[in-house]
């Protein structure tokens, strides 16, 4: 279960007592906004994508959707999300707890410019029903992230 590497992660990080774990789903936005008790733009979904013959995560706002005209900007190639069977083999969480902790080796993290206008947000820690609040510097620190990008778009509601 991926939860459980993202709790050894985070023990060595010295932080696992700050995981969340709901009896409720937080498997979308909107499920992880009711179970944490936060707007849902303060959710940091994190969205798998196939750049060339390399995979990376975006770590978004709750309230954006990937931009594609931004997003062929940034990497020059249009964006391909991973085929949910195969997340979890290639990333290291299945779909509903995609996280930038604990995942398998070579995969780049690019955190979006939408997170800056929080001062925390709530990414899940490799499950359907946890979270973990941090701050914009820890998200930055613990996600060990490539770079920050703007690829998405604010949806309004």
């Amino acid at each position: 279960m991926s939860i459980e590497r993202v709790k050894q992660y985070f023990r060595r990080l010295g932080i696992e007592d700050r995981i969340l774990e709901f009896d409720v789903s937080s498997a979308t936005v909107e499920l992880a906004a009711q179970a944490v008790g936060c707007e849902p733009e303060r959710i940091a979904k994190t969205l798998s994508f196939q750049v060339q013959d390399k995979y990376i995560l975006v770590v978004t706002a709750g309230d954006t959707k990937i931009d594609n005209a931004k997003f062929k900007q940034q990497f020059h190639t249009k964006a391909k999300m991973i085929n949910p069977d195969e997340v979890e083999r290639i990333i290291g969480h299945d779909v509903g707890g995609v996280c930038p902790f604990g995942i398998n080796e070579g995969i780049e993290v690019y955190l979006d410019v939408s997170l800056k206008r929080f001062k925390s947000v709530y990414p899940a820690c490799g499950s359907s029903n946890s979270a973990v609040e941090m701050s914009i510097e820890e998200l930055e620190k613990y996600s060990n992230f490539t770079a920050w990008i703007d690829v998405c778009k604010i949806i309004i509601h």
